[in-house]
């Protein structure tokens, strides 16, 4: 669940039809400000972390365009959840914002980094969308080297300290001017910010710290989901190098075509056909929905375009209460050719047939209006 829901826009101060760069430069002034290892307001925290939020958001031209249409709602129901950041994670959002070591000693020596996230697709049927089901995803993952427990150093070795940063693992540089001393931090290149130079690397993973594993697991899809939504699974994306936290996983759900049935939201649509006499005389015929088949009564005098709402038993609200309706729409299927005997019947037919016998109630498009109500 979203930290906040205050609206995003008013967060970061911008207007609504704000542009990218806006966005971001309004972002990077509140974050100088607000940095819990700068700013001395009570409420930094909680208020960089709002703000941290509504950057994410507003940032993905496809989250962005979710919520301004459907708001926090709209954001959960597709699957979004804040990242958790910590110190790691902050350090390379920054990094791609202002530049290495802008917060200086806020950051230094902290050479932990995020794992990167994963991504899985998986395939379902419709049926299996309404009623939710659990999926096996087999990926391949990094994982934390089991030899050298992730620091990519071959056991019973030790790496010397750093000469250049003297292991601090960050170089700093002073700048003055009119207002104040600036200090600038970067990742020193030689440890690449480790502080140790490691001259005997880990035999099984290279020194990466990492090695690459076979993965399954059995993820649980809502009923409802909808065909390109994305089911994120926190922690199981590929895992952090010197003890920063993993990435996540995202799971690309496709909800595959079923030829019974056409969906427009929570609703669900489809066709009877009925031929001219059934049309007529009137029937109970099977027709299949969501939960199986079922009988369907149809009076005599059935009219092409008529629909039958079938109440509730459309797709689930996902991550809401309720159901859609199913919609069944009558087709009545006209013959294309006769015998003669036919032709003489239905001329029969025809003759002794009254105004009466073809009056409708509402007609054929005040009938087929109803289906989209």
């Amino acid at each position: 669940m979203a930290a906040t829901d205050r609206d995003y826009y008013e967060l970061l101060g911008v207007a609504r039809d704000a542009d990218d760069s806006t966005i971001k430069k309004s972002f990077r002034r509140l974050a100088r400000e607000l940095h819990p290892d700068v700013s001395d307001h009570p409420e930094a925290a909680v208020r960089f972390r709002e703000i941290t939020e509504a950057y994410e958001v507003l940032s993905s031209t496809e989250r962005r365009a979710l919520y301004d249409r459907y708001g926090h709602a709209g954001l959960r129901s597709g699957g979004f959840s804040p990242t958790e950041f910590d110190m790691g994670n902050l350090g390379n959002l920054f990094a791609s914002l202002f530049g290495d070591g802008i917060f200086g000693s806020a950051m230094a020596g902290n050479a932990r980094q995020r794992g990167a996230d994963l991504g899985a697709e998986i395939e379902i049927e419709l049926v299996d969308a309404a009623r939710g089901v659990t999926v096996p995803v087999p990926f391949e993952v990094a994982v934390t080297c089991k030899t050298c427990g992730g620091d990519g150093i071959e056991p019973g070795t030790e790496p010397r300290t750093c000469t250049r940063c003297e292991g601090t693992g960050r170089l700093h540089q002073v700048s003055r001017s009119v207002f104040g001393e600036f200090v600038r931090a970067q990742a020193c290149p030689d440890c690449r910010g480790r502080g140790v130079i490691v001259e005997h690397p880990c035999s099984d993973c290279g020194g990466a710290g990492r090695t690459i594993e076979d993965r399954e697991l059995k993820v649980d899809v809502p009923a409802g989901i909808h065909d390109g939504q994305r089911i994120r699974l926190p922690g199981e994306g590929h895992s952090g190098q010197l003890g920063g936290h993993a990435g996540d996983l995202y799971v690309l759900v496709h909800v595959k075509p079923d030829p019974r049935f056409v969906r427009e939201g929570n609703d669900i649509f489809s066709t009877v056909d009925l031929t001219m006499t059934q049309a007529a005389l009137g029937l109970t015929v099977s027709v299949p929905t969501l939960e199986g088949d079922r009988e369907l009564s149809f009076d005599p005098g059935t009219q092409p375009g008529e629909v039958v709402v079938l109440r509730g038993l459309g797709m689930p609200v996902l991550q809401g209460f309720g159901r859609g309706d199913h919609r069944v729409l009558v087709n009545v299927a006209i013959p294309r050719r006769l015998t003669d005997d036919q032709r003489r019947a239905l001329e029969d037919f025809e003759r002794t047939a009254g105004a009466e016998t073809y009056r409708v109630d509402g007609g054929f498009f005040g009938k087929l209006k109803s289906a989209f109500r």
